[in-house]
């Protein structure tokens, strides 16, 4: 199968968190997705490996996504040699246009270690002389034609802003399959950032803000290291003051 986008998250609810709308709104134009979990979560505070896997089985058939998990240990996103390989064998095996990956200036260590590996797994999977198998089949080399950032905690003056407003409603819906994450007043799991009550009001506030400022209802942000180019100048959506 191959896919039109691929969205790599350090734990299940990452890629929600931040660019589902993209996802979303992909999906509703035609386009095929995907995600790719590198972690089952198992470090964090609520919920278990088992709960966060259901949650991300329901939130994936939301979003109408293909969905896997790389099983990497939480805490523990290597930059090694075994991690590479096993990004570039799912980067070959989906042969995404497309990948979304963290910025590289996280507070979460993970998020930081998921940027670089992804980042060097996205140039290495274009080497064919870097073999993996697949199924005990020989993968060919592929390289996606470009990667772009999202933001999770720490911003970033974004390159470009995806308008998800009539999409957002779809990402809050896919975000709160993620039950054991966020406030549930009956919990009697340990309080977290995201378990604070006002914490998904500010998920709604930041995407208000990147929205309004490109004259839309709700956007996504995301940062690209190379030039964009666009086909002309009037398709273009901004602020209207």
């Amino acid at each position: 199968m191959q896919l039109d986008v691929l969205a790599f998250g350090s734990h299940p609810d990452d890629v929600e968190l931040t660019c589902a709308g993209t996802l979303a709104r992909a999906k509703k134009e035609g386009y095929s997705a995907g995600i790719i979990d590198m972690t089952q979560g198992e470090l964090g505070t609520r919920g278990d490996n088992k709960i966060r896997a259901k949650e991300a089985a329901a939130a994936s058939r939301i979003l109408g996504c293909v969905r896997e998990n790389l099983h990497i240990p939480d805490g523990n996103i290597e930059l090694s040699e075994a991690n590479r390989l096993s990004v570039i064998r799912v980067i070959r095996k989906y042969r995404p246009r497309i990948i979304l990956i963290p910025h590289f200036a996280e507070r979460h260590p993970d998020h930081v270690h998921t940027h670089h590996l992804c980042r060097e797994a996205w140039y290495y999977a274009g080497l064919r002389k870097i073999r993996t198998k697949l199924d005990g089949k020989e993968q060919e080399a592929w390289r996606p034609q470009n990667y772009f950032n999202y933001m999770q905690w720490q911003e970033f003056q974004p390159t470009f802003i995806v308008d998800i407003s009539d999409y957002f409603s779809i990402r809050l819906k896919a975000i709160l399959a993620h039950k054991s994450q966020f406030h549930d007043p009956k919990s009697k799991e340990p309080k977290t950032l995201l378990s604070d009550v006002s914490f998904l009001d500010f998920v709604e506030t930041r995407a208000k803000f990147y929205g309004y400022s490109i004259g839309a209802k709700y956007g996504e942000p995301f940062y690209s290291v190379e030039p964009i180019g666009v086909d002309n100048i009037f398709g273009l959506k901004m602020f209207k003051g």
